[in-house]
């Protein structure tokens, strides 16, 4: 019996045709965000117990305790959560309480006093799904548990920080809410600093993204082109300026190419931070990071605009710790490029944590109460040990200037 054949698969595609396709997808990712992020508010924050409490300001629980009861206390009481002595606390009342009472330094932005200057890093990558955007997020959010007040500026047209942080890329973002303004008329009343949202993150603002941060592409090389004195690369560095006095960190995350933002993000910076996963294709992407970079520097340099990091960091992510995994070698090869930039410091891979990405969730989004929180620790903890480790590279500065 002869089989009857199946139609051809028409694969003709027109340019014409795209438009009603993306149209389609737009569509369809709506109604995934709706089902993912709804209802309103589409982010909230942790709440902590009095253990991570303890873990968070190095007090005794027992004193925290006493402290969130004390009649006339000056610290957040808390609220009393099921039998005994339970509470819980607000990102907020925790943040409160690891600026009154740990010893983690506190500033000169929250005490006050002094000249403070703070500082800005930058995520860089040239390979997708390297982790970059949660580590942003990640770091941020871990910077604020120190008591840090903290900004991000998502320079990525793909706009994924912003989701992160709670915003509809294209529906709550305008190409006016981003950097490109500023980019567009450096001279723009108010600067960047008009350009700032809060988040649901206590201590976390961010300046977000939209795809049309693609325009600055088109623009910055033809403003080049038009005045040969018009300085391309540091249009992102003077807007910043202004908003060290303001926050403790400026985070930058950019889009995975060397793209004219993320030079402008790179001159701007005081320090890198460079996410790999173990796998030999990130780590081919990263040396071709490094090679390219070095060509544009080598032509700054040129021109007498050499500058310095406070350091880079190359952080392994997503690390396989399974014996037929491939991060113990590709882990070997990192050591012998990058030695004291390689962090001592690696995040594990994490199903739950993937798991979580769908829902624009990172680690620290999650309470301990969450089914899946503790899991989540084996990550949870590397990542506020490397905040930890960011943080004290700077403290001594911020000393020094108070």
């Amino acid at each position: 019996m002869k089989m009857s054949e199946l139609p051809a698969v028409e694969r003709h595609v027109k340019l014409s045709e795209l438009g009603e396709f993306a149209n389609r997808l737009s569509v369809m990712t709506d109604e995934l965000r709706d089902q993912i992020l709804a209802p309103r508010p589409r982010k909230t924050s942790p709440v902590f117990t009095i253990g991570e409490l303890s873990e968070m300001c190095g007090v005794d629980r027992q004193k925290i305790n006493y402290l969130a009861t004390k009649e006339g206390g000056d610290l957040p009481p808390g609220q009393a959560h099921g039998t005994g002595r339970a509470r819980i606390f607000t990102l907020a009342e925790a943040r409160n309480w690891v600026k009154q009472a740990s010893s983690i330094y506190q500033t000169a932005l929250v005490s006050g006093q002094g000249r403070h200057r703070g500082r800005v890093l930058i995520t860089a990558n040239f390979k997708g799904g390297s982790c970059k955007t949660t580590t942003t997020m990640c770091i941020g959010q871990g910077l604020s548990l120190r008591g840090r007040r903290v900004l991000v500026i998502d320079l990525d047209p793909q706009a994924s920080l912003s989701e992160l942080c709670g915003l509809y890329a294209e529906k709550d973002v305008t190409w006016e809410d981003t950097v490109l303004p500023f980019i567009y008329e450096p001279t723009l009343e108010g600067g960047l600093s008009s350009k700032v949202q809060s988040t649901y993150w206590d201590g976390l603002d961010v300046i977000p993204a939209h795809n049309y941060l693609h325009d600055a592409e088109f623009h910055l090389p033809t403003a080049q082109k038009d005045n040969p004195k018009y300085e391309f690369w540091s249009i992102l560095r003077r807007g910043i300026e202004p908003l060290r006095a303001q926050y403790d960190y400026i985070i930058l995350d950019t889009a995975p190419s060397l793209s004219y933002l993320t030079l402008n993000g790179l001159m701007a910076a005081d320090a890198m931070v460079m996410p790999l996963v173990p796998e030999s294709l990130d780590f081919i992407s990263s040396v071709s990071f490094w090679s390219l970079f070095s060509e544009i520097a080598a032509g700054f340099v040129e021109h007498e605009l050499d500058k310095t990091y406070e350091f880079i960091s190359v952080l392994l992510s997503k690390v396989d710790y399974a014996t037929t995994s491939s991060a113990p070698v590709v882990r070997s090869w990192a050591q012998r490029a990058y030695a004291d930039w390689l962090s001592t410091v690696e995040i594990p891979a994490s199903s739950v944590m993937s798991n979580g990405a769908l829902a624009f969730s990172t680690v620290f989004d999650l309470s301990r109460a969450d089914g899946v929180a503790k899991t989540l620790a084996r990550v949870k903890q590397p990542l506020t040990e490397y905040c930890k480790w960011i943080d004290d590279q700077f403290v001594s500065q911020w000393r020094a200037e108070a």
